[in-house]
């Protein structure tokens, strides 16, 4: 293609919402290339109605109504797998990500890129379901290894529920001891982002190996706070800024050398949003 493939990812909570409230509106000006939806909250058929024009795969949850995750084209995937859960010897692993985890290979100008919408569990500390999200992180970071391996053009896209660092959340100190900010949590992202190979030590004083992804939009903004990317819709939390970053493009290496223009694209006001996360985008250059 003549210019970098424009890849968005967002929460939309619940696509038919979000078309009647104005996605489309941005969609139509957005020139994007391919989406990673989370929260879709709608049949494969329901979707389509709501994104006509588009190439989709999607993974529906178990409990209609509820997550769902899916992943938007101009053209055809190659391959698509849907859910998360086996282990290094390739046996199924009982995690609940149904609606929460769907891949897609593409080939981009004669490239193999590999896109991945995730939707992190929520999660509540001490609680049952605090138990799902760990399950879930693990067979993620099970998973990222085999992924790159075997497309290393990679990019792991979404909402997933965890502010890595102090800069990522606006109220940290309130939010240490909540499920999205606990140590634990926060460890696995130190291990997903650390120097491939290496030890890393995590903020809980955990031991691991590092991953050797990227946070592409970290490095782009640098050490500031945010920029954010859901606020709360209740109170003043979106005119105050009072939000968290926890949605992400997590790049393979070899993918992060090649991208570029990653943005938040945050609603010009309150009233405006039609949706409680906003769109984050990057450019890839795929195939030149």
């Amino acid at each position: 293609m003549s210019r970098p493939l424009r890849i968005a990812s967002v929460n939309v909570n619940g696509i038919r919402a979000a078309v009647r409230k104005g996605m489309l509106d941005w969609l139509a000006e957005a020139e994007v290339d391919v989406m990673a939806l989370q929260e879709v909250r709608a049949s494969a058929d329901e979707l389509a109605a709501a994104l006509p024009g588009w190439e989709l795969v999607n993974d529906e949850a178990v409990a209609k109504g509820r997550a769902g995750v899916a992943i938007a084209t101009r053209t055809s995937a190659v391959a698509v797998r849907r859910g998360l859960g086996r282990d290094a010897d390739g046996a199924d692993v009982d995690i609940d990500s149904a609606g929460r985890w769907i891949e897609a290979d593409l080939d981009v100008d004669g490239e193999l890129v590999t896109v991945v919408s995730a939707y992190v569990h929520t999660g509540e500390a001490d609680s049952p379901k605090q138990e799902a999200k760990w399950a879930f992180l693990d067979a993620m970071e099970e998973r990222m290894p085999r992924l790159r391996a075997a497309t290393p053009l990679a990019l792991i896209m979404g909402d997933l529920n965890v502010g890595h660092r102090e800069l990522d959340i606006r109220n940290w100190k309130g939010n240490v001891k909540k499920a999205g900010f606990l140590p634990r949590e926060r460890a696995y992202f130190d291990r997903f982002l650390g120097e491939e190979g290496s030890a890393v030590t995590g903020v809980d004083g955990s031991s691991g190996t590092g991953l050797g992804w990227v946070d592409v939009g970290r490095r782009a903004a640098g050490d500031v706070d945010g920029p954010y990317t859901w606020w709360s819709m209740r109170g003043r939390a979106f005119d105050t800024d009072t939000g968290w970053r926890i949605d992400y493009h997590l790049a393979s290496p070899e993918l992060a050398a090649r991208a570029s223009g990653y943005r938040v694209v945050r609603a010009p006001s309150w009233d405006t949003r039609w949706s409680d996360h906003a769109p984050v985008i990057a450019d890839y250059t795929i195939g030149q």
